[in-house]
């Protein structure tokens, strides 16, 4: 396995970051790792990309453990983390350039002009850093995080800030490179998920509540479905709680996210009418990656 995390915990203090955690990522996945904030996504990258010590438990890139095999384990990953450390005063060749040599690369100028050519960072080679947009700079990264080769790649939000097409290039890439590495992705981003991932863990709190295939995990959540209402004016929720097959409301001002086991809409077009109230948009999230993600985190 590329990856492999068994019943990892992380304590601050009182407070327990991780609790027992395990999953594993093997060569070709693409495994989206999703959690709310706060829910120990960054504190396992830091473990596995040996920034930070566990508190317990194990966790092993490409065979080599975090805690006896920093070294060799830090050779097998690219990270790109989500607020991504650049010397903006460096020219973009001159820090890949510098990089490369910290890595002590071998032919390291052509290896850098191969990367560069890769993920499209030939226009901007005589810029400096600081003079690029935010998805070159975002390129930077993801080229500093390539150049050695790594057999997996660790991304958190590689596309946060980012203009629709700078996403769509990102995205491109990032997908080319997954088919010959291992790729751990955090995103809130749930479009990207369903675009790039073949696997997805779901961690929340600290623990892990969901992971399966993508296709595995929309399957198992098939007996609930999501409807959302939107209302010109808040309504009595105990009486959308009468309709049958509502299992729980979740009410945001005068819009109201019904789980339910089958398709209510035309229930609730009928109730609304009964009493009199304007109903201004209604849809039905079935299956969705985001209504999932509500569903185990909530």
């Amino acid at each position: 396995m590329s990856i492999q995390v068994e019943k990892l915990t992380k304590l601050y203090g009182k407070q327990k970051a991780l609790d027992a955690i395990s999953f594993e990522a093997k060569p070709g996945d693409v495994l989206g790792f999703l959690g709310p904030n706060g829910a120990g996504k960054s504190t396992t990258m830091k473990i596995l990309t040996c920034y930070l010590p566990q508190t317990s438990g194990k966790a092993s890139v490409c065979g080599f453990d975090v805690t006896t095999h920093p070294l060799e384990v830090r050779k097998q990953i690219g990270y790109l983390p989500e607020l991504n450390p650049l010397y903006a005063d460096m020219y973009v060749r001159e820090y890949l350039q510098f990089s490369a040599g910290a890595y002590q690369l071998k032919q390291s100028q052509k290896l850098v002009g191969n990367i560069m050519e890769r993920v499209g960072l030939m226009p901007e080679k005589h810029k400096k850093i600081g003079q690029l947009s935010k998805g070159y700079k975002q390129r930077v990264g993801l080229a500093q995080a390539l150049l050695h080769d790594p057999k997996v790649l660790i991304l958190d939000e590689p596309t946060s800030g980012l203009d629709p097409n700078q996403v769509s290039e990102i995205r491109n890439l990032i997908s080319e490179i997954a088919q010959h590495k291992t790729v751990l992705l955090s995103t809130h981003i749930m479009q990207e998920v369903e675009a790039m991932c073949n696997r997805v863990v779901i961690i929340n709190k600290g623990k892990i509540v969901a992971d399966n295939p993508l296709g595995q995990l929309q399957q198992r959540q098939r007996n609930e479905m999501l409807v959302v209402v939107e209302f010109k004016n808040a309504v009595k929720e105990g009486v959308l709680k009468q309709i049958p097959g509502v299992v729980r409301i979740k009410q945001k001002g005068s819009t109201y996210e019904i789980s339910c086991q089958l398709d209510i809409r035309e229930e609730v077009s009928r109730l609304a009418a009964k009493e009199g109230w304007i109903l201004l948009s209604m849809k039905l999230e079935e299956d969705s990656l985001e209504h999932i993600f509500k569903t185990l985190t909530q």
